[in-house]
Parts: structure tokens; sequence; C-alpha cells
């Protein structure tokens, strides 16, 4: 079988592989700048075209390339005391996560990734005041917790951003971030290779498509760090995400 009958697995016609590729690129040009936020971005666009029991495990392939991208520069930086702290509770939220993702409806689903990218996103915009120094127990359900949602939605970096920047200087805490999205990464990939999931060679082969445009958003990303500012570029993008997650959720309550 070759890449073309692959392909048409997935019966997409030009304009559907622009918006989908499209997605895929604005979702990594937030990637670059924050370091998280892939699925949260690219999740309510790709859900138009196929299941959520897809998706996740696609963007966690890309994830795999732009985390390691991401970690090599930086490598120097991470904590490893912290990282060493979150990698079990991460790694028991990853598990539970890929049940939950694996046996749950698809209907289920939507609705839970609607309200999930709407709570965060009311959170982002919303909540000023944020703790100056959480305590070391607070890995134990950020590290679980993140892990959870990042099998189940395919983005719990936020809540690994949130315990680190409480306790680390801003290098540290970034470059820690992605050592452990990056452990994230394989963790997720193992256990959905696992159960099947990679099995299916036209995911795949979607994944190898769409590479190009994941490494355009992480090169666009990465140079607009340097002209724009972080907080700004993010909060804005928050604004779309609260947009996407209500359309997911008044998508669901119509069916």
């Amino acid at each position: 079988m070759n890449v073309l009958e692959l392909l048409s697995q997935w019966p997409w016609g030009v304009v559907d592989w622009l918006v989908i590729g499209l997605g895929v690129a604005l979702a990594y040009i937030v990637f670059g700048i924050a370091g998280f936020g892939t699925a949260l971005v690219a999740g309510p666009i790709l859900i138009l075209f196929m299941p959520l029991s897809k998706i996740v495990p696609l963007l966690v392939l890309l994830d795999f390339v732009a985390a390691f991208g991401n970690l090599l520069p930086s490598r120097r930086d991470v904590e490893r005391s912290e990282l060493l702290r979150l990698l079990p509770c991460m790694a028991v939220g990853c598990t539970l996560g890929v049940i939950f993702l694996l046996n749950l409806k698809s209907d289920v689903l939507l609705l839970l990734m609607g309200l999930f990218i709407s709570a965060y996103a009311i959170y982002s915009l919303w909540i000023k005041t944020r703790p100056r120094q959480l305590s070391a127990g607070w890995a134990v359900p950020m590290g679980t917790v993140g892990g959870m949602f990042g099998a189940l939605f395919g983005s719990g970096g936020f809540l690994y951003a949130i315990y680190l920047n409480s306790r680390l200087p801003k290098d540290e805490a970034r470059a820690t971030q992605s050592a452990l999205i990056s452990c994230s990464t394989v963790v997720r990939l193992s256990l959905f290779a696992v159960a099947g999931v990679y099995a299916e060679l036209p995911l795949l082969v979607l994944a190898l498509c769409l590479l190009p445009a994941m490494a355009l958003g992480l090169w666009i990303g990465r140079r607009l760090i340097m002209k724009l500012s972080r907080e700004a570029f993010v909060r804005l993008v928050t604004w779309l995400v609260l947009a996407s997650g209500i359309a997911l959720i008044g998508r669901y309550l119509s069916t």
C-alpha cells in the first residue's frame, strides 16, 4: 500500500488539508513561545475532521519531535530535583488518561474537552493572583492531573508551568518544563503504542505529512518570542482558545 492509498483513508479535500495544516502550524507557533498548548489550539480545529481519540495520539507524535527540539538548547538549566519529583506522578496520570481516552464515548470526550479548554482559558485570563511559592507536596496533584490531562486532552503542560514557575527562576522553570513534557511525550507515546493505536498506518502517515506544518510553526514561534511579549501573545491566543472551548460545548449541546 503506497502513501496515496494510506492518505485516502482521510477523505479530505484541498481546503480541508489547508485548514488542518494551518491549525497545526498555529498550534506549534504557540508551542514555540509558551512550551505547551498544542492540543488547546489544534484540537478544536482538528476535531472538525477526526475524532478526539485520533487527534491526541497524532499530536503526541508531533509533540515528541517538537519537545526534544526545545529541550536540547536549554538542557543545562533543568532542575533535576523538581523533574524527578514530578515524573512518577506524571506517569501515573498519563496511564489513567490513556485508559479514559480509549474507553469513554466520543460525545462525552467532546464535552470534556470543551469544558477543559474553557476552564483553562478563564483561569489564564482572569486569575491574576498566583501563589508565589507552592510547597513540594503540590507536585503530586499537579503532576498526576497534568499527566492525565496530557493523555486525555493532549495538554497538561499549563499545570506543570503553574507549579514550576512558583518554585524556580524563569530559565530553570522553562527548561525543566521542556524536559518534563519531553518525558511525558515518551510515556504517552509508549502507552499508545502498547494499546495498538499506532498500528494504524494512516495515522502515522498523516503525522509525517504534518511535520512541515509543525516545523514552520516552531520556526515562527521561536522568532516571535524574540520580538513580541510572550505574555501578550499567549493572552491573545487564550481568547481564541476560550472561543473554541465554548464552541465545542455548544456543539455538544446541539447534538
